[in-house]
């Protein structure tokens, strides 16, 4: 199958969804072709590099200018800046002349597009071939995210841009559910939150979570390397606002009460572009802020357990899947429930206030047996649920069932 993938971001390790079903889809003999964007020299090295993963890869530098001004442009009428601060004509131009190659016969059987910000590039594929098949993987259900973020803001400005997106994201999620051929999301509370920004009576094209996998080639166990009882782990993109607040809650909230009782237990915090607000946490004892790290595996290798006290209860944290896929113990609360069909103490555990997550936390360190017990249920957990090539598989079923008649809408 010819598949045209459209990403508004570089997919690489850490934008790890379209990264792995994109090298999934490959691996199963399919064509693809990858239509992105980025802005600097390593987005370009990502683009590069993901031209051994895939048939084709197509990219355009968006500098910021750039997608401020279609944000700019887009502030005075209803349309949701997500959705269009990724669009570039330049890219667009060349999706389409490569629509139109040998003339009457599309160089691709789908589109599949990923993200509200790619949602315009779907847009663009159905104006000029109304019977391309187009997916959109929306991933999450944007404007469910901005209603818990606008309440859960700390910043003035956060708030602000949040609640100015809210409801026209609604109203773009809703609206788009009618105009493409199937919807993707990762999570039935994903998809339930975007059946319910579509009005009553409005068509909606059916909607199939496709969860996010885990690299099981590249995370696994290590049984060479012995646990450190009192050292915990945090990972995570440090500029994403979700993660900044989740840092701020173990040092403020979780870990004092750890230390109450075990002064000598140390908080790895693990991932790139740490703000200055966490890089101020870390000190020569007790809290260590890495940055970017070349290798996370060694850090979840090394701990006693990975804490995750989520903020929001949409998606699939993709943080929680690789440290269950190094045999590491997971702790974090209710809102996994939301995304993983877990039993609560048996793959990870569960605790929903600062006192309860700091107990777990110490139950952990003290027992090693239950942090076994819980390391190889989660690992056994995400091999039979998060296979990427799995997820795949259930995109390409997706793919075979649409109506690919391919003659040009001229």
């Amino acid at each position: 199958m010819r598949i045209a993938y459209i990403v508004p971001y570089v997919p690489n390790q850490i934008r790890t969804r379209s990264y792995n079903l994109i090298s999934s889809l490959a691996e199963l003999g399919h064509d693809v072709d990858v239509f992105t964007l980025g802005s600097g020299e390593a987005d370009l090295y990502d683009a590069e590099a993901l031209k051994a993963k895939c048939h084709q890869v197509y990219y355009r530098h968006q500098p910021l200018w750039r997608s401020l001004m279609n944000s700019g442009l887009a502030m005075p009428s209803r349309e949701p800046l997500q959705s269009v601060y990724s669009w570039h004509p330049g890219l667009a131009t060349q999706l389409r002349s490569l629509l139109h190659e040998n003339g009457t016969h599309s160089a691709y059987d789908v589109v599949h597009v990923e993200h509200l910000r790619g949602s315009r590039y779907g847009l663009f594929v159905k104006s000029i071939f109304p019977s391309m098949p187009v997916v959109w993987d929306s991933v999450d259900c944007i404007s469910y995210l901005f209603k818990q973020a606008a309440g859960q803001s700390r910043g003035l400005f956060g708030k602000l841009v949040t609640r100015f997106e809210l409801e026209r994201t609604r109203q773009a999620e809703g609206s788009l559910l009618g105009r493409f051929d199937h919807v993707l999301v990762t999570s039935e509370t994903d998809k339930t939150a975007l059946f319910q920004t579509a009005m009553d009576g409005e068509k909606k094209a059916p909607i199939t979570v496709i969860p996010n996998g885990v690299d099981q080639k590249y995370f696994h166990i290590n049984p060479d390397l012995e646990r450190d009882a009192e050292t915990l782990v945090f990972s995570g993109k440090l500029s994403y606002h979700a993660n900044i607040s989740m840092v701020m809650s173990l040092y403020n909230e979780i870990m004092p009460r750890l230390w109450e009782k075990r002064p000598t237990v140390r908080l790895m915090v693990v991932g790139k572009d740490p703000p200055g607000e966490i890089r101020k946490l870390a000190d020569s004892t007790r809290v260590f802020v890495t940055g970017t790290v070349e290798d996370l595996r060694p850090f979840l290798w090394k701990a006693t357990a990975a804490l995750v006290p989520l903020v929001y209860g949409a998606g699939i944290q993709n943080k929680i899947l690789e440290a269950m896929a190094t045999g590491t113990p997971v702790l974090t609360n209710s809102k996994v429930l939301s995304s993983l069909s877990i039993t609560p103490g048996k793959e990870l555990l569960i605790a929903d206030t600062p006192e309860d997550f700091a107990a777990s936390a110490l139950k952990l360190i003290e027992n090693p047996d239950l942090c076994s017990m819980i390391g190889e249920a989660g690992l056994q957990y995400v091999k039979k649920y998060h296979d990427w090539s799995k997820s795949a598989r259930r995109m390409v079923d997706i793919y075979s069932t649409l109506d690919r008649s391919l003659e040009s809408n001229l």
